[in-house]
């Protein structure tokens, strides 16, 4: 005890010293460029927060509240969902594929159409976050309520019970590990939903903050925000670690469920599922909005946007400025995306490598990840530029924290037996992390990888809408503010699209790299 006690000491000071050694290289690093008017310090920070500290505890409270509310519905939505995938089998891939979709959609559009949909109030930041956070509980709760031995609901059957009886008292308690894991994302990807609610004409909030200190070019104030909205989201985090480590929930062995690839489908099913897919998404689309008798001034039908790109007069000339700031976006969101990949992967090998290496890395990804990306785009445009580099590490910096965690989670997985055998040969780490840590790894990385893709195309178009003014996130800005709804409705339809097809294209890469994989295991044994 004595010696846990001592080492878990040691692990807290290291990383105290971790963190203010990043505190002093971030002061220093503001002072050597201090008429430079893109970095403020901590010095800087603290100054401002504690001289403005009512009205940011007042715009925090505001943020929170529309975050928790958001929270609430959107858990409560990816629960029902799951246990309707899990209690009718048959309409998991429409009912998933549905709920991808929506997911897909972005914030930074259907933020200005809530927002005319709703008015003034904290309708928009509640709807943002709940579709925020959504699907991040949704998949791991599909893969908690099914780790459960088959045996166990094979008993409950032969004792005459059905699938409701499977739920409550077996399906429910093994899922809760995956639950807490799912709930733990969300909280700060509830907080980011709220203030891209903000951004689009609420009164009160950090959003409405970060856009005034933008165009004030105020850099303390854009500062103090961005690291008041990063320390409230890391807590956030951490508390759902803390009540992990408080109830003493084991952590679950898959995160993230991967594609079944067990029982592959032909060609001509696949594209009919997706057929099937697409055409029950345009009936709820139009259903929705008859159902509802929104304006078609602002809420536009499927066949409004056909005519906008098909059909009408001026067709050509708008597929043209949609796809000439469509393609603007793609420069930049591939590179972002493998970047972000990349170094996801690589330091989560380089923790297992050098276990040292988490004691400051993992603190500095945390932080990173949960920082708002609406907070951290702009400071990245002012550091780096409006260029490729600054959109780059936007996309980067969101997508790369995911890949770490998931990455350490599948190297974590490798068989103790396998482990055992390298080291009786005496294999050195790399040799072991080629040959068996990085193969074990494999799906939770492409797991990673799918969630990605919406994450990439949202820090994208973030940071086109808030600093680069290019592409086709400043694209939307511009429709909304201008109730160019046609191309607003077009512009959505045609991001969500295409993270879906990206979503199924690295699901693809996925089986056929893992059916190599496992065809390979199987040649070995």
């Amino acid at each position: 005890m004595l010696r846990h006690r001592q080492a878990a000491w040691g692990q807290g000071g290291a990383r105290a010293l971790a963190i203010v050694a990043v505190l002093a290289l971030w002061e220093l690093a503001a002072r050597a460029n201090a008429d430079s008017f893109v970095l403020a310090g901590p010095v800087e920070v603290a100054r401002y927060l504690w001289q403005n500290a009512p009205l940011l505890t007042r715009a925090l409270g505001a943020t929170l509240q529309s975050a928790a509310w958001g929270f609430v519905w959107g858990n409560l939505a990816a629960i029902l969902l799951a246990v309707a995938v899990v209690l009718i089998p048959r309409a998991e891939r429409v009912v998933a594929a549905l709920a991808l979709i929506v997911f897909c959609l972005p914030l930074v559009a259907t933020g200005p159409i809530l927002r005319v949909l709703f008015g003034q109030g904290n309708g928009p930041q509640i709807t943002l976050a709940a579709l925020a956070v959504y699907y991040t509980t949704f998949l791991p709760l599909v893969v908690g309520l099914r780790a459960v031995p088959q045996s166990w609901l094979d008993l409950i059957r032969s004792h005459g019970r059905g699938r409701m009886t499977q739920l409550i008292h077996v399906r429910a308690p093994a899922s809760f590990p995956y639950l807490i894991a799912g709930l733990q994302i969300a909280a700060p990807a509830a907080i980011l939903g709220a203030m891209v609610g903000e951004f689009t004409g609420a009164e009160r909030g950090l959003g409405v903050l970060t856009i005034r200190a933008m165009r004030a070019l105020d850099v303390d104030a854009t500062w103090a925000i961005a690291t008041l909205a990063a320390g409230v989201s890391i807590l956030a985090y951490g508390g759902f670690g803390a009540l992990v480590r408080r109830l003493r929930v084991e952590s679950p062995a898959v995160l993230l469920t991967p594609p079944d690839h067990r029982h592959r489908r032909p060609p001509w099913r696949r594209l009919a599922d997706i057929g099937v897919i697409v055409a029950i998404a345009l009936v709820l689309w139009q259903a929705t909005m008859d159902l509802f008798d929104l304006n078609p001034f602002f809420a536009k039908r499927p066949g409004d946007v056909v005519a906008f790109l098909l059909t009408g007069p001026d067709a050509a000339a708008h597929r043209a400025t949609l796809f000439a700031a469509y393609g603007e976006t793609l420069v930049f969101t591939l590179p972002g995306y493998l970047a972000g990949l990349a170094l996801g992967a690589g330091l989560a090998c380089g923790v297992v490598l050098m276990p040292g290496l988490a004691t400051t890395a993992l603190p500095l990804s945390v932080a990173l990840r949960s920082v708002p990306i609406v907070a951290t785009a702009p400071l990245i445009v002012l550091a780096l530029g409006r260029g490729a580099v600054g959109t780059i590490t936007i996309v980067t910096v969101m997508i790369f924290f995911p890949t770490l965690v998931a990455c350490l989670q599948g190297l974590r997985q490798t068989p103790g037996q396998i482990i055992d055998i390298f080291d009786t040969y005496a294999s050195g780490r790399w040799r072991l992390l080629r040959l068996a840590r990085v193969p074990a790894m494999l799906p939770a990385f492409f797991a990673s990888a799918r969630m990605a893709v919406p994450a990439a195309i949202l820090a994208v178009t973030t940071a086109e809408w808030l600093a680069t003014g290019n592409g086709i996130g400043s694209l939307m800005a511009l429709t909304a503010s201008t109730s160019d709804y046609n191309m607003l409705w077009s512009a959505i339809v045609l991001v969500a699209l295409t993270a879906a097809l990206a979503y199924g294209a690295v699901a693809w890469i996925e089986a056929q790299v893992l059916a190599v994989y496992a065809m390979e295991q199987t040649v070995r044994r």
